[in-house]
């Protein structure tokens, strides 16, 4: 095996650890775009002219009536004027127990569309079962979100099953990655402007977050100043081995869980979500880019 996918004392290398990411982030996401995503919050009161809202409830909801402090400094890349505009009313329109139902009914009903009859077949039930134990054996000390979500209650249903696990799955990774950019002294605004420099998405694209120009130029000043970006804003050898080593920090973080499976179980776990991981990408819900870089290479050496 390569070094990207060996496993080593039970444990998937990182660029193993990164390809089941790249798997299971579509069917966490779908909460964020489906149709059924915007009815759930609507019914609530939520606008939806925009997704914002119904992103930031969703997502923040297993926090209970978390602040605007709290969700900056946890959903990290985020600009704070950004979060106080979208956070500071959410629970006055509804309860975080509103909003977990509602989530809940979002996601069960969005991927009994996305995935047909494939919701109940042998195969999806398989795979929510294997992430389910990876879940489960996901460490929370220093990991909030990913604590936060474990827990909350497990469905009944293979494909709800499926998206909790993936939710868990996910938020701990995404955890460990905030440690991880923080161990390269990357704060939020510059681990945007590197990520998008070394190739993740255009500069555009992480306009999303709503930094200012000021704030985004500065952050560019700041990195260049360490050699980690060209006076136009290039990444740098350094500036793309930093984030390199950012990134396998945060696959090496994320690795754990996955030692509750067998390497043959990890194996058979990827086969099986290839066909609904499929199923959503071809809905044409989901961004072609995202800030999350979710296409990207990285060139992992042995440790």
């Amino acid at each position: 095996m390569t070094p990207n996918s060996s496993v080593h004392d039970g444990v998937p290398g990182p660029g193993a650890v990164r390809q089941l990411w790249q798997l299971l982030e579509p069917v966490h996401a779908v909460v964020y775009f489906a149709p059924e995503s915007y009815e759930e919050a609507a019914a609530l009161g939520y606008a939806t002219d925009d997704r914002w809202p119904l992103y930031f409830a969703f997502r923040a909801a297993p926090l209970g009536a978390a602040g605007p402090e709290l969700v900056t400094a946890l959903f990290y890349s985020f600009s704070p004027s950004m979060v106080e505009r979208y956070v500071s009313p959410l629970w006055e329109t509804a309860p975080p127990a509103a909003v977990l139902a509602a989530r809940a009914a979002a996601t069960d009903r969005a991927l009994r569309a996305l995935l047909g009859e494939r919701v109940d077949s042998p195969d999806l039930a398989e795979a929510a079962a294997l992430a389910r134990r990876a879940a489960e054996a996901a460490a929370t000390a220093g990991r909030p979100l990913a604590a936060a979500n474990s827990a909350q209650p497990w469905p009944e249903t293979p494909h709800a099953v499926l998206w909790q696990a993936a939710t868990i799955l996910r938020e701990h990774r995404g955890d460990g990655h905030l440690a991880a950019l923080q161990a390269h002294r990357l704060g939020p605004v510059e681990s945007l402007v590197l990520h998008s420099a070394a190739g993740a998405a255009p500069a555009e694209v992480f306009e999303s977050r709503q930094w200012s120009p000021g704030q985004w130029s500065a952050g560019r000043e700041r990195l260049a100043s360490r050699g980690l970006l060209t006076e136009d804003g290039a990444a740098t050898a350094a500036g793309v081995a930093l984030r390199t080593s950012a990134e396998k920090l945060t696959d090496e973080l994320a690795a754990a869980p996955w030692s509750a499976l067998s390497p043959q179980e990890v194996t058979r776990l990827t086969e099986l979500l290839l066909a609904p991981v499929l199923d959503i990408v071809a809905a044409g819900l989901l961004p072609h880019q995202s800030t999350l870089g979710i296409g990207m290479k990285y060139d992992y050496q042995p440790s």
